[in-house]
């Protein structure tokens, strides 16, 4: 850095403004284009991930309307009672005729088969019996031994959602129906006096309830996870890669009832992903699009801009220098007059160059030799100015130390006399002053300004007949935080003078310390007389400066110093708050930020 600054500083002027010019046009240049070419792909991929939570939101809908089929049709068949009244039966091990059986299956299986047949969604519904002597009623009655020819028929928790499997019951099935996977709602039928008399499938395409799954553009994939943490892909997309990808979605997306989208890179590809989560299905939708393409459109075009705005430049700097070559001529005609000023010579008078600016700036240069011979006068001044003012300063701290060592005296008189409470008086007399006398910067800590109230309301206790108690609870960090010096104190008198002293009875002052998120809060509460609504609007008013505060302490000087000086320290967002209630009490809030001074 150091040889760069060596090597500008010994170029020629005309060539140091060409090259300022460059770069007071290149770096905006190139902050809007970054700017324009990150707003374009970042609005192409909010619009891709806007679309991806549209497709989810479909699939959703969709899956949850097909789960509502399945759970009505699940709720008629368990609600059919001369479905109960056979199965029941059944379980009783009643044997039926020739005629009741017609009767039943002309009746009530027909009447089931129907309704299976109208809702063209499903692929079956089925009831499994466990009884060896059962006349078999397709395609709604079956025997328990067909229901164990099912992979979930093994499972350990029977009933609920089972997906993704094969339709085994009979052997030609998979030749019929292409081995198209299936899931099912598989819900126990129970009475109350035979228990279960029957387990209860109602099934449907796997495609059927997830068609995004099964159905999706070549640069998109979808698939379903189960409440177990296994997915369902199409046959074309389910590859290890995908698989990671989609466990890695579930952890980044966090799915909720509301659908939830990201965009993450992938082996050098920008991926939309997202998620929705279907909770009557104990599972999750899960979708990722490959935006790669899109991206690269948006960056090829930012490289044609490139190029063309470096050959704009180039054309730019000679135009530049050019100017720049022609402007300097009279510059080194006022270079030579102000190299004598360099020397000391104040009495040099620069002629003018002519009425342009190089004119005008001669005549500005002579306006300053005059300015210059008057700020070394004032200077003089001012540095004498200085002097007394330390001289007084430090007469003033003699004088402190003289009063110390006075009030020092007459405590150890009081303790010898065992006058403990002049003693106690005095000791905190001498902390007050040597804490208002004291030479420091604009801030102190919460915890010194405590410790100054604390011996303000000893010594203020001695001329009452009752007593005012003092309550703090401010958590550590805030005792560390810096307040400007003298800004709670006048809140505690103000407090006293104007909230307790009226109602002349032992009473509390409470303070206690908020922190939240970046600000910590002062609280100083007064249990005294109050205010009411109009009076504190008017304080609100003194304080911010809409009305005058003049006049004392009693008219809000106080607490708009205070005001002030925080908002000055802090900024605008910072100061304090009022909060009374008449005859209750007033309760002032200092907000400042969380910030711990160093050492």
């Amino acid at each position: 850095m150091k040889k760069i600054k060596e090597w500008f500083l010994g170029l020629k002027l005309n060539i140091k403004i060409t090259i300022i010019c460059m770069i007071f046009v290149i770096i905006p240049m190139v902050a809007l284009s970054s700017w324009l070419f990150r707003v374009m792909e970042d609005d192409t991929i909010a619009e891709r991930e806007s679309a991806l939570l549209y497709r989810l939101g479909e699939g959703h809908d969709e899956a949850v309307k097909n789960a509502d089929s399945i759970n009505m049709s699940t709720q008629f068949f368990l609600s059919d009672q001369g479905l109960q009244n056979f199965l029941a039966a059944q379980k009783r091990g009643e044997e039926y005729t020739t005629e009741e059986l017609l009767e039943f299956y002309s009746r009530d299986v027909a009447s089931l088969e129907r309704m299976v047949n109208n809702n063209a969604s499903l692929y079956q519904i089925r009831v499994y019996v466990d009884s060896d002597v059962m006349q078999e009623m397709m395609p709604i009655l079956y025997r328990k031994e067909r229901m164990d020819k099912l992979s979930w028929a093994a499972d350990e928790e029977l009933y609920g959602w089972k997906y993704g499997y094969e339709d085994r019951i009979f052997d030609t099935f998979g030749q019929l129906y292409g081995n198209r996977e299936i899931l099912a709602l598989i819900t126990p039928m129970e009475t109350y006096n035979e228990g279960e008399i029957g387990i209860l499938e109602v099934a449907m395409y796997m495609d059927t309830m997830f068609p995004m799954v099964y159905d999706s553009p070549a640069n998109q994939w979808a698939c379903f996870a189960d409440g177990s943490g296994r997915f369902y892909f199409s046959e074309e997309k389910d590859t290890a890669e995908n698989r990671q990808l989609a466990e890695k979605i579930l952890q980044l997306c966090q799915p909720d009832e509301e659908a939830s989208v990201c965009t993450i890179r992938k082996n050098g590809s920008r991926l939309v992903v997202g998620c929705q989560l279907l909770r009557g299905l104990d599972g999750v939708l899960i979708c990722a699009e490959d935006i790669s393409e899109d991206v690269a459109h948006i960056h090829g075009r930012r490289l044609m801009f490139v190029i063309i705005g470096v050959a704009v430049m180039a054309l730019f700097v000679c135009i530049v220098n050019w100017a720049v070559k022609a402007v300097l001529g009279k510059f080194y005609k006022i270079l030579s007059s102000i190299r004598e000023v360099q020397k000391g010579n104040l009495d040099v008078v620069i002629e003018d160059c002519g009425r342009d600016e190089m004119g005008e700036l001669g005549s500005q240069i002579n306006a300053m030799l005059v300015s210059i011979k008057q700020l070394t006068d004032d200077n003089l001044k001012h540095e004498l100015l200085v002097k007394n003012t330390e001289i007084r300063a430090l007469q003033n701290q003699i004088n402190a130390h003289f009063i110390y060592n006075v009030l020092e005296s007459i405590k150890m008189m009081a303790e010898i006399e065992e006058k403990y409470e002049i003693s106690d008086a005095t000791t905190a007399l001498g902390r007050l002053l040597r804490y208002s006398m004291r030479w420091t910067s604009g801030n102190v800590t919460v915890a010194e300004e405590l410790e100054y109230i604390r011996n303000y309301l000893r010594l203020i206790n001695l001329r009452f007949d009752y007593e005012i108690y003092l309550s703090e609870n401010i958590p550590e960090e805030i005792m560390k935080q810096e307040i400007p010096k003298m800004s709670l104190q006048p809140i505690v008198e103000n407090a006293i003078y104007h909230g307790i002293e009226q109602i002349a009875e032992d009473t509390n002052i409470y303070i206690k310390g908020i922190i939240e998120e970046d600000d910590c809060i002062i609280e100083i509460t007064d249990a005294g007389r109050g205010m009411s609504e109009e009076e504190v609007a008017n304080l609100y008013r003194k304080i911010n400066g809409e009305l005058e505060a003049s006049g004392g302490s009693g008219n809000g000087i106080g607490l708009k110093n205070v005001q002030d000086r925080i908002k000055m320290n802090f900024g605008e967002k910072y100061g304090i708050e009022i909060a009374s209630k008449l005859g209750c009490y007033t309760k002032i809030r200092v907000r400042i930020p969380m910030s711990v001074r160093e050492g």
